[in-house]
């Protein structure tokens, strides 16, 4: 009876130790280079601490005096302690894949707690072939490939973002003398629209996956691009063009009535001219006692039974000179009858009187020519 009492007792005491040692955490997974840290603690009071790697010992720590010197350079532990709890963390700087597996914290004559450490190597992917330009409906096939992984990687594909269905693609795998894998997929797909294509591989200790990424392009979509740009440019060709046409309009309406405006404008001016010569023609006219032809034409006539005769006076200035412009001559058989109007210019005329004008024509002043063509 007293046996099985003092069994009890003992159980007790060991399951209230082993609650107050702790090694954290229990599953650490590290990437080969990075460091390893786990942290053991206890609440009861203790000697010596013993670091062990895979049942070696690597790493001695006293209570008293701290952690004692090791020859493996390549562990340390650092204090963090606390008045009610004691607490120490083992440190492993540089991590390889021969370190993988148990870690152990022993407190002597009282407790170890065992934790497990795994190492994972991170290789590479990439996608083979590079961008890829098909057409629409076209099937494409795209090879990845993951070389130097440890463990064997997850290996996937996604389009546009969107992770592509494990049925689309297959995966085969191989493992190299190191202990290394080696993953290849193939994806095979219709081209119905461009995308973004990658391929992600990824272990656990890596917080995002390694990708590679390609570029898929459908020409039908780039030949629909190039038909927006065209038929944009036809556009804005023919609304050059109609434009242009306006504007080549606009300068022919205005050549044309500039062109009017000036038929306009000399039309005028020889009535002016007229006008002016027949009143001027009718002051001297009357102040020399003649009449006006008004039928009087400077042009020559050409007309058959019709001849020109023409007079010229010459006079001292201040004197009055009748000049006999045009003489009309009529023939009827045989018989001709010529008239001759009188036109009177002067430069300088003197009046005595109101009602009688004296003209001074003196043969010694005046010479007048006559030449008198028949037909």
């Amino acid at each position: 009876m007293d046996n099985v009492v003092l069994l009890v007792l003992h159980l007790a005491c060991m399951s209230q130790v082993g609650a107050q040692v702790q090694l954290e955490p229990e599953t650490l997974t590290v990437l080969k280079g990075e460091e390893a840290r786990l942290t053991c603690s206890a609440s009861v009071p203790w000697t010596v601490m013993v670091w062990l790697l895979n049942d070696s010992s690597v790493l001695t720590i006293s209570s008293k005096y701290g952690v004692l010197p090791s020859n493996n350079p390549n562990v340390t532990a650092e204090n963090r302690s606390t008045p009610q709890r004691s607490s120490w963390v083992f440190i492993l700087r540089r991590t390889e894949r021969h370190h993988q597996g148990q870690v152990t914290c022993d407190l002597q004559n009282i407790q170890r707690r065992t934790a497990s450490l795994f190492v994972q190597e991170k290789g590479s992917v990439e996608v083979s072939g590079g961008n890829r330009t098909v057409l629409r409906g076209q099937w494409v096939l795209f090879e990845c490939q993951a070389t130097g992984w440890y463990p064997k990687p997850r290996l996937g594909w996604s389009a546009n973002g969107i992770e592509v269905g494990q049925g689309e693609y297959n995966i085969s795998s191989e493992v190299s003398a190191e202990g290394l894998f080696t993953l290849t997929s193939n994806l095979s797909m219709q081209a119905m629209e461009s995308s973004h294509l990658e391929c992600l591989a990824s272990v656990s200790a890596l917080s995002e996956p390694l990708t590679s990424h390609v570029r898929l392009t459908v020409v039908a979509e780039v030949l629909q691009e190039k038909d927006d740009c065209s038929v944009l440019l036809a556009l804005t060709a023919t609304l050059s063009a109609i434009l242009l046409f306006l504007l080549l309009l606009l300068c022919v309406c205005i050549v044309l009535c500039y062109r009017r405006r000036r038929q306009a404008k000399s039309s005028q001016q020889p009535s002016v001219r007229f006008d002016q010569s027949v009143s001027g023609q009718s002051s001297v006219a009357e102040v020399a006692g003649g009449k006006v032809n008004l039928g009087y034409s400077t042009e020559g006539l050409a007309d058959n039974g019709h001849n020109n005769l023409i007079k010229e006076s010459t006079h001292p200035p201040g004197s009055v000179s009748v000049q006999k412009r045009v003489a009309n001559l009529y023939c009827h058989g045989n018989s001709c009858v010529l008239q001759i109007p009188d036109v009177v210019s002067s430069s300088n005329l003197s009046l005595h009187s109101q009602s009688q004008a004296q003209v001074n024509l003196g043969e010694e002043s005046s010479r007048a020519t006559r030449r008198v063509t028949t037909v």
